[in-house]
């Protein structure tokens, strides 16, 4: 498997804020739970990355 292998799979993607300081992305899919905790930083990062993928992506689909 790679980022450029498709699947039929639905799946429920939710970030936000925690109570402790933390960004959590939270994924479910097919009854599995993904909590995944980052300090701003990391997530700082993470958007920069996404933001990347991003302009590559349209660059692509050009």
């Amino acid at each position: 498997m790679s980022i450029n292998t498709e699947r039929d799979v639905e799946a429920n993607l939710q970030i936000g804020p925690t109570n402790q300081g933390f960004v959590r992305i939270f994924v479910e899919a097919g009854g599995t739970e993904i909590p995944m905790d980052f300090s701003p930083d990391e997530a700082r990062e993470i958007a920069e990355e996404i933001l990347a993928a991003a302009q590559t992506a349209q660059q692509v689909s050009k």
